[in-house]
Order: C-alpha cells, then structure tokens, then sequence
C-alpha cells in the first residue's frame, strides 16, 4: 500500500503515530543495547538517518516514553527481549547540529544554550525536598552565558540529578557532535573550540558515575587527540566498521520493496540504483542514499537531491584551494576512473592544512566517494607505507554535484580571465600560453626593453600583470609595491573570501 512520505520528519514517534512511510531499522536498539559498550561514536554522512535512529532510540529507552511499545508493534524489535527496556530508564537526548555560528563567542553561546534547553524538561524535579538549595542555586546558573568552568559540568550535573530522582544511571544521546568542531576549523577558532568540547565531554562521558551508556553519531571521526584524548572507553563505529553496517542507509533489498510498494516499476529500479546506490558500510555493499531515494519515492524525479541541500562548504574548499596533484587526482575521478591515494579514517583538522591527502579522508568520510579496496593495516605494515585506498566517485548524484561546484567557481569569479584562472589553479601551463599569445598578438620586443638587465623591462611586466589582474577588482583587493615585514612585494591579491587562495607576486627578468 503507498504510504505518505514525510520528507525531513526526524521524529519517530510522529512518523509511527501518522503511519507514514518508514523503513524499519529498529533491529539497531536490539545491537547497541546487547553489544554493552559505555560509549559509542557512529559516523555517516550526512542525511543518512542518524537524527531518526536517535530519535527512535529515545523513544524506545526513555522513561518519558513509559507504556508507549506501541510505536514497535510490528517491527524487528518487538519481537526481541530487549523489549523489556522499553520506557524505563531516564535519556538525555540533545543535538549539537545547529552549532553552526561563524564567530567563537556565539558558536559556545549557541551550545550552552542547548544544554540549557534540554536542562529546562528537568525543571520540577528539583522542586523535590531531596534536592538542596545548592542544586536549585546551580540550575540557574546553566544558561547561555554560563561560564565554561560551568558548562563542562552542566551535564554532569543534571545526569547525577536525574539519577538520585529515577533510582537508574542515565543513557545519553548526543547527535552531530562533530558540527561545532567542523564549524571552527572553517572559521578559525579551532583551538577554543577544541579546548571546550574537550572538557565538557571528559566530564559528561568520563568523569560521570552516573552513566550507564551513551551514543553520539556525526559525520566523521574526530581524531581521538582533539577531544576524546582520555576516553580509553570508546568504540568507534566508522564506514569501514562491521558494526550497525545496515542501520544507516536503505539496503538494495529495503529500497526495490519500497519501490514496489510505491507503484514504480523495474525501469525506475534501475535509474534509481545508477544515481542513489554505491555506498559501503563494512562488508555491506549497495547502500543506497536514504535522503535522495525518500526524495525520488515522493516525487518521482531523478535529481541531485542529497547534493543540494548537504553541506558540502568544507569539501568543497579543500578541492578548490588543494593544490596541482589534488587538481589532477580529482580530474581523473571527474572522468569516472579510481585513484589510489592513502587514507586516515580519523580525520586531524590541523592535517588538512599540512597534508594534502587529508583531503581524500574527508571526502570519503562524507560521502562523496567509495572504496573499491582497501589496503590492511598488515599489509601496510609490511609494504612500511600508509594505508592505501582505492576511491571512486560514490555515484551519478556526486558527479553531478560536483560538475556543478566546479562550474560555480568559475561562474563566482568575477569573469576571472584566462591567465588568472590559471593561476589561482595553479595551471602554470596555461599562465604561460595566456602571457605567450598577449606577447605574439600585441606586443614588440621593444615594449620590455632591450637590455634585459636593466629596471625598465621588470616594470613593464609588472605593469602588464596588474592589468590582466584588473578586472577581479570585485572579489580580490589587488596592490602593488607595498612595503611588507622586511622588506617590498611587487603584487598581492588579497580575498575578499576567506576561502579563496592569496596570492603574492615578484617578478623577475
């Protein structure tokens, strides 16, 4: 029977309440409840289900959901003795997604007031006598503005609270925690970032007795130096991991069904396979885009749905300001070939500006290519060499998407002309035959002077370049012979997007 589709509904208790179309994956609560482990990290790229699995999970395990197993009866996990759990055990459940500020102070202002928000469900339960003045004292002071020393136990402390209240440890939820962190590198304030996060998650995940588990879900793998330097604890749960491989994503199985069940018919099969398929989770192959497959079930159009409305700013820029080796890697995966490149699948922020294969982490981490094959950890040992990838474009609906990133550069350049185009891709080939045909078609060898020892012939090129440079006026600020630090460049373009490359210039004959 076709269902309606609630496009971007996160919440599973309205999509179970309304009947609209769902896909079940609550075989997932029956795995991370029997697996046991205190802390666990799952990265998925984005608009992969992680938001709807957390919520379902919420509903499944928290009190406040007491007597509701109604939103289970027919899928995998009513059937399961973890369904006993249901409803009983007090679940923090938050989500770090819409940290998304530019600017440190509202970025911490944004997250603080997210934990103050979750802390206001809990409001009545401190009017109990059990608790003092002293708690009541520190409630208040959990706020937007709350001092960091006060933040990094906020958590902390409401988990011991809800604790001495329900008579049970609590279970925490925290979804995109990574957001902030992404956030901070683009912009410049990773360090503060890192050093907050930090602190507020040794004692929300560490130093809390009150814990009995918790799961945080993002899109890649913080490395473990950044913030969970001493969570020995922590399972983490990548797209290589074995581990919940078909909890995030439709299988091929779960999406022909849905197909089927919506009215489409083999064709559609087939087109829907070559734009959404491709993913790889552990040992399972043919995940497919949950996000684009809901999409074209709801609409029945072939579109770069995923694409459009993931946020792809940060792959983006690395590809655009990577340098001549990145550029021509890429070329090749443009034309549908792999690359073979090492991959680190714990991503160092401060690597990417160091490393240029950091790049290839990244964007395996998020989606936008798949592994073919994979070198072991053994037989890099033994080859005394990095751990090698084979990588391919994940799909038609990423090719496409980038085809389109790449021309919105060109098309956002201001008209960039051919020589600078060029440069600001580091073709030096193409600089050189854009200078070559100025000189051939209007100039003389008189023009740069015949002794080429003397100062005349420097300028003149000088001069030349600044013209060709004139009309990117709009995005760059374009100066000439400035005095800099010690001593004078000839010409400097300065962005006025910070995440376009600068470029200094010296010439000489």
């Amino acid at each position: 029977m076709k269902r309606i589709i609630a496009l971007g509904s996160q919440d599973f208790e309205s999509i179970r309440v309304n009947g609209d179309f769902y896909i079940d994956k609550s075989r997932f609560i029956c795995e991370w409840w029997k697996n046991r482990d205190p802390v666990t990290v799952i990265t998925r790229p984005r608009r992969f289900g992680k938001t709807l699995n957390m919520s379902m999970l919420n509903c499944f395990f928290s009190n406040r959901y007491a007597g509701r197993s109604e939103l289970f009866d027919g899928l995998d996990v009513s059937g399961d003795s973890v369904l006993d759990q249901q409803g009983k055990w007090p679940v923090l459940f938050l989500s770090f997604a819409n940290v998304k500020q530019c600017d440190w102070e509202d970025a911490r202002c944004s997250i603080n007031q997210t934990i103050a928000d979750m802390c206001q469900h809990y409001r009545q339960i401190l009017q109990d006598p059990m608790f003092s003045e002293e708690d009541r004292a520190f409630f208040k002071k959990v706020n937007a503005e709350m001092p960091d020393d006060v933040a990094a136990i906020s958590v902390n402390r409401l988990c011991g609270w809800l604790a001495r209240y329900y008579g049970r440890k609590v279970l925490i939820l925290l979804d995109e925690y990574d957001t902030p962190l992404q956030e901070a590198y683009m912009y410049g304030f990773w360090d503060r970032m890192t050093m907050y996060i930090r602190s507020l998650f040794s004692n929300t995940f560490i130093a809390n007795p009150y814990l009995e588990r918790a799961l945080m879900t993002g899109i890649i793998r913080v490395s473990k130096e950044s913030i969970f330097s001493d969570l020995n604890s922590l399972e983490v749960v990548t797209t290589s991991s074995a581990k919940y491989a078909d909890a995030f994503g439709f299988t091929e199985e779960e999406v022909f069904t849905a197909l089927e069940q919506q009215g489409y018919g083999d064709r559609d099969k087939q087109e829907v396979k070559q734009w959404y398929d491709g993913y790889t989770f552990g040992d399972l192959s043919d995940i497919y885009n949950p996000w684009s497959v809901t999409n074209y079930l709801d609409k029945g159009i072939i579109d770069t749905y995923w694409s459009n409305t993931s946020e792809n700013g940060l792959a983006g820029k690395l590809v655009r300001t990577g340098g001549l080796e990145i550029k021509r890697l890429f070329e090749n995966l443009m034309k549908g070939e792999a690359i073979i490149v090492p991959v680190d699948e714990q991503v160092i922020y401060s690597q990417l500006e160091t490393d240029p294969n950091a790049v290839w982490s990244l964007l395996l981490a998020t989606g936008y290519l798949k592994t073919e094959h994979m070198m072991t950890e053994k037989e890099a040992a033994e080859n005394k060499s990095r751990r090698m990838y084979t990588l391919r474009l994940t799909n038609l609906e990423v090719s496409r998407m980038f085809t389109k990133l790449i021309r919105d550069w060109f098309a956002k350049s201001g008209g960039l002309g051919s020589f600078t185009t060029a440069m600001l891709t580091g073709d030096v080939r193409g600089m050189n035959i854009t200078l070559g045909d100025i000189m051939l078609t209007s100039m003389s060898s008189f023009d740069g002077g015949k002794n080429p020892s003397v100062k005349l012939p420097e300028n003149f090129y000088h001069g030349l370049v600044l013209g060709l440079l004139a009309e990117n006026t709009r995005d760059y600020l374009v100066t000439s012979n400035r005095e800099s630090g010690w001593g004078r460049y000839d010409v400097v373009m300065e962005p006025n997007d910070i995440g376009k490359p600068a470029v200094i210039m010296e010439f000489k004959v």
